[in-house]
């Protein structure tokens, strides 16, 4: 018997971005329209979860109980609780690793000579995955026929948003993996650093909300990679994809065994360094009034549409981190109010290796120059015109650093919204060496046996 607990915890973690509970409204909607397909119904139960999931077992004369775990701490230690009460209660309880490709303990069991811990590093990690991951399920599923009572399904409405544009479904990524394998993902190892490029999956939601599967999408991945008329350039490019969805496990694994410090660094060397909290121009970050094109650009896609390109994501946030020294998890916390997708392991992993604290072990922090990065990536400006219009008729030679444009009288910016584009917030030379050298005091003191 299909069932959806719709607790607390799921509300509120769903009403903190209005994209994200439209998107998650659909999915329910989608997946009891499926089950009716398959002649079966999906019973909805609201109320806290491990009392409500316990009496709804009962009611249905349940022997066990199967669900597919979670990877943030909240929901770990919230799966714990469940379980021990299925135990207790004489059922047998069931958390499958559905999320991941590869399953989190398959991938340790491989350094069983260590005890069966996560990794920490990527590249093993890599080699792990590559020899551990799952196929799709391909069993048949008979589902009982029986009608149980069901309370409502969550709607747009009761989170007082509208409903999502296309309603989720696994038919619809389905398509939509199919029409990416089909084309753009034969351009993916450009387009994930061109952010005018749109041809990437675009399926971070359907991941992360289940309505498509890890496995579905790395089996699909491996069939188009079995063409013997792929060109050398078009395999890399699906290589490169496929390691971007065991990257994404990494992250998932990461959480898994390492859970029981979710806001903190991951470096323990880390865990003290004072990254701020506030910044004169934390709002202006926000909004995409930095001054730095290609920083503004990324977050008012963000803000505008609830996703931000891959390379935009990895500029912006490291001007956050570095040019204004702000804490990674007000911009996790930032973007989780924005993004539709929702894998806060997979934010926090993806925050902590930018801002230098996590799995990343390279000596010093990657600091992106985001001039630099405009110019190497959106170098006719495509993008940045995209997303912030008052800049549309500036030229090419002034659009990676407007100032420039600003500081000659004869080229006056054009009007937006009754204002110019701002002039940069801080100096990003200044900036950099700046944290840098606190970096460099603050591990030597650690290294040389500082507090």
């Amino acid at each position: 018997m299909p069932a959806l607990v719709f607790d607390p915890a799921t509300r509120e973690r769903n009403a903190r971005s209005s994209r994200r509970a439209a998107f998650y409204c659909g999915a329910v909607a989608s997946l009891e329209a499926a089950l009716k397909r398959h002649g079966t119904h999906l019973i909805v139960r609201r109320g806290a979860a491990i009392s409500t999931a316990r009496a709804l077992a009962r009611e249905v004369g349940a022997t066990s109980v199967v669900w597919s775990t979670s990877y943030d701490a909240e929901s770990v230690a919230r799966e714990r609780q469940l379980q021990s009460s299925f135990e207790e209660a004489g059922l047998r309880a069931i958390a499958v690793h559905d999320a991941p490709a590869a399953p989190p303990e398959e991938t340790a069991a491989l350094r069983s000579d260590e005890g069966g811990v996560g990794y920490r590093a990527l590249a093993p990690y890599i080699a792990a995955w590559e020899a551990t991951r799952l196929p799709p399920l391909t069993d048949r599923i008979r589902f009982e026929r029986a009608t149980f009572p069901s309370d409502a399904p969550p709607t747009p409405v009761e989170f007082g948003v509208p409903a999502a544009a296309e309603e989720p479904s696994e038919a619809r990524a389905l398509a939509a993996l199919d029409a990416f394998l089909g084309g753009p993902a034969l351009q993916y190892r450009s387009a994930q650093n061109i952010p005018a490029d749109e041809s990437t999956s675009h399926l971070s939601a359907d991941l992360s909300f289940g309505t498509i599967a890890s496995r579905t999408v790395v089996a699909r991945v491996e069939a188009r990679l079995r063409d013997a008329f792929l060109l050398a350039e078009e395999r890399l490019s699906l290589e490169t994809f496929r390691r971007a969805l065991a990257e994404r496990d990494f992250f998932l694994q990461l959480a898994w065994f390492f859970e029981s410090r979710p806001d903190e660094p991951l470096q323990p060397k880390m865990r003290h360094f004072p990254f701020a909290e506030r910044h004169s121009a934390l709002d202006a970050w926000r909004e995409g009034r930095t001054g730095y094109p290609l920083v503004d650009a990324g977050m008012r896609q963000l803000r505008a549409t609830g996703w931000m390109h891959p390379r935009a994501r990895l500029v912006a946030a490291s001007f956050l981190c570095f040019d204004l020294g702000i804490d990674w998890r007000v911009g996790r916390d930032e973007w989780d109010r924005q993004l539709v997708e929702d894998d806060p392991p997979l934010a926090s992993g993806n925050w902590q290796w930018v801002a230098g604290v996590g799995a990343d072990l390279a000596q010093f922090p990657r600091i992106y120059n985001p001039r630099k990065q405009a110019r190497a990536f959106d170098p006719r400006g495509t993008y940045v015109r995209r997303w912030l219009p008052e800049l549309a008729t500036v030229p090419d030679a002034d659009l990676v650093d407007p100032s420039s444009a600003a500081r000659r009288a004869q080229i006056a910016l054009p009007l937006f919204g009754g204002s110019t584009y701002p002039l940069p917030v801080v100096d990003h030379e200044d900036a950099a060496r700046e944290f840098l050298r606190r970096y460099v005091e603050f591990v030597s003191t650690r290294t040389w046996g500082g507090s």
